[in-house]
């Protein structure tokens, strides 16, 4: 689904002078959020694998009238998150949204022993936000210096407070995304750092793409049946309203769910 983009000249552009970084920027909520922080005015920062779709991306944004530097990167690679940050610095000017999307879901009963998909799981929902966060908190910090706000927001997911059966290394992984959020808001509070922790429900998204165990297909495709899934222009809106908030208002978390679905 193409989500429309107004053109920034065209509006009050509520993001203008804001550069934001959107991880998993390539396809789902990542795509459906950097247009519409495009459209709100931001300068945004495409980082994912696959530049083809980041350059088409990238594309869609300047013709509407927006800005958009794609970077293909992997951000399980600290040192290539690390190289991107310095770029969009150069590029852009210094980071003050930082939106940690990147992620996969691969569900399975935990006494397969899918230790290649338990550790896939791990290394980019947990390792490759955290180098995200390492690579781009002290952006962050002084542009709160210079701003009086910046933005750090993490996609968790209503995993990380569910129980759902054969979900558990994913959802072990969301809840160290929702609840580091809350710490570290504890300590870049201070320091004018906004840190949310978002926590979508079902989403109509590639994740369910990658999903190889058949039980788990199974009770998707059930759920689809029985209720509207969210669709990643619905988390887009979310994220635009966060960052728009005055300095003074943080959302720390931040939970949306289609309506018909009960947990």
């Amino acid at each position: 689904m193409t989500t429309a983009i107004q053109n920034p000249t065209e509006t009050t552009a509520p993001l203008s002078g804001r550069v934001a970084v959107v991880t998993g920027a390539s396809s789902g909520i990542g795509e459906a959020t950097a247009k519409r922080l495009a459209a709100s005015g931001a300068k945004v920062a495409l980082l994912a694998r696959r530049a083809d779709r980041l350059e088409k991306l990238a594309a869609e944004i300047a013709e509407a009238g927006g800005t958009a530097l794609a970077l293909a990167v992997d951000v399980t690679d600290a040192a290539a998150v690390q190289a991107a940050a310095e770029r969009v610095a150069d590029e852009l000017g210094t980071v003050d949204v930082l939106f940690n999307n990147a992620g996969v879901m691969l569900p399975a009963p935990i006494d397969e022993q899918r230790f290649d998909q338990w550790q896939q799981q791990i290394d980019l929902n947990v390792a490759g936000l955290m180098n995200a966060i390492g690579a781009f908190v002290p952006q962050l910090v002084k542009s709160a210096e210079d701003k009086g706000v910046a933005d750090l927001i993490n996609t968790s997911s209503i995993g990380a407070q569910n129980i759902f059966p054969n979900f558990a290394v994913y959802s072990g992984t969301k809840a160290f995304v929702t609840h580091m959020s809350r710490t570290l808001r504890a300590e870049l509070g201070a320091k004018n750092v906004r840190v949310s922790a978002i926590e979508p429900g079902i989403v109509e998204t590639e994740l369910q793409n990658h999903v190889t165990d058949a039980g788990a297909t199974e009770w998707l495709d059930g759920t689809r049946d029985q209720i509207e899934w969210l669709e990643p222009a619905d988390v887009a809106a979310a994220i635009d309203f966060l960052v728009a908030q005055p300095a003074r208002v943080n959302v720390q978390q931040l939970t949306i769910m289609p309506t018909r679905q009960a947990s």
